[in-house]
C-alpha cells in the first residue's frame, strides 16, 4: 500500500492541500523532527506532511534535524517521499518561477550528519548514491508540470550549501563551472538519508533567483525569494496534487 511523505520546503509546506487532517507530535532516536507530522489524504492517497524548517520557519538549513525528519516519515509507514524546495538558478535558461526535476546533487555542506550509520557495530553501511533521486517519481513530476503547462526542466544537478548565508560571487561562479544547474541548502542531505533507508525520494525545485553569479542584476535576497514564492506557491501545490493522482 502506498503512503506518501511530503517534505515541504520554504513557503511550500501548506497543509491545506490535505483532506481529513490530523496532527501528531512524534519523537525519534535522533531527536524531534522539525514539526508535527500532518496526516491526511490527497486523491484518496494517505499522506504524511512535514515542514522542513518548522511551522514558523524557525530552523535554519543547518539546524534542521534531517535525520529525525526522514526517520519519522519511515516510522509513519511512508513508502515514497516527494520533496519541494526553493533554489537559485545557476543557468541563464532556468528563469524565475521555473521548475527543475532534480536528478543529481553535489553536497557542499560541512556541518551535517548525513547518515544513520554513525558506527558500523551492526555491519558496514556504504549506500550507493549514483542515482540519488527516484527515476519513476521524477518522471511523474515532469509529466505533471508539463500537463499543467508550467515551465519545467527535466533534469538538474543541485549543489547543496550549508547556509544560512548565500554564496559569494566566487562560489557561485565556481558551482557553475562544476556543472551545477541550481543551488539550495537542503536537498542533498535529505536524499542521502532517504536512500540509506531505501525510501524512493524525488524533489522538484522552484527557481526563485539567480544566486549572485550574474553581474547585470542585484544578488539574491530573502525578500526577492519570498516574492517569487508568493507568485508560484499555488503551482507547487497543483503539481503535488497531480503527481499523487498519478501514483
Amino acid at each position: 500500500m502506498i503512503k506518501i511523505g511530503i517534505i515541504g520546503g520554504s513557503g511550500l509546506e501548506d497543509p491545506k492541500i490535505l483532506s481529513n487532517i490530523r496532527e501528531e507530535e512524534v519523537n525519534t532516536p535522533y531527536g524531534k523532527p522539525s514539526s508535527v507530522l500532518t496526516f491526511g489524504t490527497i486523491n484518496d492517497r494517505e499522506i504524511v506532511l512535514i515542514s522542513r524548517h518548522g511551522k514558523q520557519h524557525q530552523y535554519s538549513p543547518t539546524e534542521v534535524n534531517y535525520r529525525a525528519n526522514v526517520f519519522a516519515l519511515k516510522e509513519a509507514g511512508v513508502t515514497h517521499i516527494l520533496a519541494t524546495t526553493a533554489c537559485g538558478s545557476l543557468k541563464e535558461e532556468i528563469g524565475r518561477g521555473h521548475f527543475v526535476v532534480l536528478d543529481q546533487f553535489i553536497d557542499f555542506t560541512k556541518h551535517r550528519i548525513n547518515t544513520f550509520a554513525d558506527k558500523f557495530e551492526n555491519g558496514v553501511v556504504h549506500t550507493p548514491m549514483a542515482t540519488p533521486f527516484d527515476e519513476t517519481l521524477s518522471e511523474l513530476f515532469l509529466k505533471s508540470a508539463t500537463a499543467l503547462q508550467f515551465p519545467i526542466h527535466a533534469k538538474g544537478t543541485v549543489v547543496t550549501i550549508e547556509g544560512p548565508r548565500f554564496s559569494t560571487k566566487a562560489e557561485s561562479k565556481m558551482f557553475r563551472l562544476w556543472g551545477a544547474d541550481v543551488i539550495n541548502m537542503s536537498v542533498a542531505t535529505e536524499a542521502a538519508l532517504a536512500n540509506e533507508l531505501k525510501i524512493p525520494y524525488a524533489a522538484i525545485a522552484m527557481s526563485t533567483d539567480y544566486d549572485c553569479w550574474k553581474d547585470d542584476e542585484a544578488p539574491v535576497s530573502w525578500e526577492a525569494i519570498l516574492k517569487i514564492f508568493n507568485q508560484n506557491a499555488d503551482h507547487v501545490k497543483k503539481i503535488l496534487i497531480d503527481v499523487i493522482g498519478r501514483m
